[in-house]
């Protein structure tokens, strides 16, 4: 059926498959499934999370990028996904010309923390540490190319320093060894860090955004912390299919920035350390398009290569 078609039918009229990259329980999975319901409601049709994991979310971006552009398959996108794109040389979809961007779900930061036997007490302590060290200092990741690596890197390039990277296979296996001691520090995610900063099991040093995180509102930012203009941010977004009517874009993006404004979506997404950011489709995409950018640069600089 041709979009002018499509665009004529009422919206939706069956239900719409919420394409997940990533396992249940991820940061990305869980901020989808907070919206799915509010949806499902708003909508009055079923808005059902479909994971399908693996290759750092191109699974699920390939199956929506072939998807029929009808608004009955939508994918949950978010930065491992746009970091993707200037590390794979051959990957089956591409960001800019497969995906139309229907709004923004949520954007969080990121922790750098290190054990509790690191010395360093701040960002300016850990940056001499490292330095002093001679390139000698571990950090872990959770997975070559995905953002807490890329962070990583960005702050590398932007301090001068230069550490050792121990990818893991994702944060239940990277955070258990940085408690333990066998990695000495990382960046993490907010929910994933913060039991565990509160517990006095690692020490938060920075937050990677350039405000304080409403969680850890004692942290200061990289940022202030001696590196100016550090800022890297997960975010979570809902794209469709190039082709997609734009009446149903527009659908979308109004019943999802409603639900990103309301109380209770602002209070769960909340308890994942994540900021609702309604936006429209057009600011979502540039804010995706500037994010491909930044992320390109740094894997062009720091020769970072998929696997």
């Amino acid at each position: 059926m041709s979009p002018t078609l499509l665009a004529a039918q009422p919206y939706p009229t069956r239900p719409v498959r919420v394409i997940s990259p990533y396992p249940p329980g991820s940061s990305a999975d869980v901020i989808g499934r907070i919206y799915a319901p509010r949806l499902t409601e708003a909508l009055g049709k079923q808005f059902v999370v479909d994971n399908r994991a693996g290759a750092s979310g191109n699974i699920a971006a390939e199956i929506v990028a072939r998807a029929t552009p009808d608004g009955y398959t939508m994918l949950l996108l978010n930065t491992s996904i746009v970091a993707s794109q200037p590390l794979y040389k051959n990957l089956p979809f591409d960001i800019a010309r497969d995906f139309q961007a229907v709004a923004m779900l949520g954007i969080n930061a990121y922790v750098l923390a290190v054990n509790q036997a690191v010395p360093a007490k701040s960002v300016q302590e850990l940056i001499a540490l490292a330095k002093s060290r001679g390139g000698k200092m571990i950090y872990a990741s959770t997975g070559i190319g995905g953002g807490l690596h890329l962070t990583m890197e960005l702050f590398l390039m932007q301090t001068g320093v230069r550490m050792l990277h121990v990818p893991y296979k994702g944060t239940a296996f990277a955070v258990p060894d940085l408690i333990a001691g066998q990695v000495e520090t990382m960046f993490g995610s907010a929910p994933a860090l913060t039991p565990h900063v509160k517990s006095g099991r690692i020490r938060a040093l920075g937050i990677s955004s350039l405000k304080r995180s409403a969680a850890l509102a004692e942290i200061p930012t990289i940022a202030e912390s001696g590196v100016p203009g550090f800022e890297s941010v997960a975010f979570t977004a809902f794209a469709v299919p190039t082709g997609t009517p734009r009446a149903v874009i527009s659908t979308l993006n109004t019943v999802i920035n409603q639900a990103a404004r309301a109380p209770d979506t602002i209070t769960a997404l909340g308890n994942q350390s994540t900021e609702a950011s309604p936006m429209t489709p057009e600011a979502t995409t540039a804010y995706i398009r500037d994010d491909v950018v930044k992320w390109k640069k740094v894997v062009t600089v720091a020769g970072v290569k998929g696997e």
